[in-house]
């Protein structure tokens, strides 16, 4: 078993993005403005919010972050959104999920500028991404591909799982593995949660990407030797033994299937870290367009 070190690669790629960044301050040019809009207090949402903040001062970005209570209107979320659209200065920029439940989700992320969309799921950049042409992807997809690539893990011709048919894990990354491109060109098989006999799919995989957020849902038995697993789920679970009361947990239960399986990434420290720093890779490629 090789356990991915998503930490490791994030930082190799957060490098290179900082060097980018210091070479321009250098000759006093403007640097790469990344920005948030947060609603409510979700705890889960402002712990992301806040490291996405960290990652910008890391590699040198100017970093904004736009709060507003719970209680704001879908209109008067959809005139701050107008703000940032026309805002200069904001390169890009992100509407942490999840919303109230009284504002329309989808409508929100169309207003969107499709320039600033530095999640990537604006329908523009969603339909572009389908299309195999260049655009802003999905950060989480987006880090997997580049998992994939730093570490070499052949996927031509191979046979690839993808578990889960979230517009945010799911859908994109089995159209990205499916593109004629050099990490791609697998025979994509998406799976969810009507699919049926999926211990037999699992089974004839070479490579499992699981987005369900099921616990150690995968076990050793029901996958194939020497395959790779990209294990997205991140789950809570009850650990009285843990000073917080819990531990975190992805989607397969390391311990049954780390003697078959030959690449995997850990949770937490793989896919998680990936996606900020494909975030902010999304940044600078707002940035250097809007330079154009």
């Amino acid at each position: 078993m090789k356990l991915i070190d998503g930490k490791k690669i994030s930082e190799q790629l957060l490098d290179e993005i900082k060097s980018s960044v210091q070479n321009r301050i250098k000759i006093n040019l403007k640097v790469p403005h990344l920005a948030a809009i947060l609603v409510g207090e979700d705890g889960a949402s402002k712990t992301y919010v806040n490291s996405k903040i960290k990652a910008c001062e890391k590699v040198g970005f100017k970093s904004s972050l736009f709060k507003y209570d719970d209680s704001i209107s879908e209109i008067g979320l959809i005139s701050q959104i107008k703000k940032v659209n026309e805002d200069k200065d904001i390169d890009g920029f992100i509407v942490q999920l999840p919303l109230p439940r009284h504002i329309d989700q989808d409508k929100i992320l169309y207003e969107v500028n499709p320039c600033k969309d530095v999640d990537g799921f604006h329908p523009y950049n969603y339909g572009k991404m389908t299309l195999g042409v260049d655009t802003f992807l999905p950060a989480t997809p987006a880090g997997i591909i580049e998992l994939i690539e730093r570490t070499e893990i052949q996927t031509e011709g191979k046979k690839c799982l993808v578990i889960g048919r979230s517009q945010i894990v799911g859908r994109p990354i089995s159209i990205l593995l499916s593109q004629n491109k050099t990490f791609g060109n697998s025979t994509v098989t998406l799976a969810h949660s009507r699919s049926v006999d999926l211990k037999k799919l699992c089974l004839e995989s070479d490579i499992i990407i699981s987005a369900i957020g099921i616990p150690e849902f995968i076990k050793g038995d029901m996958i194939k030797e020497g395959s790779s697993i990209i294990d997205v789920g991140i789950t809570r679970v009850k650990d009285l033994s843990s000073s917080k009361g819990y531990k975190i947990v992805g989607d397969v239960d390391l311990k049954s299937v780390s003697s078959k399986v030959g690449f995997i990434t850990p949770v937490p420290g793989g896919v998680g870290p990936m996606t900020i720093a494909c975030l902010l890779k999304n940044t600078i490629s707002c940035f250097k367009r809007s330079l154009q």
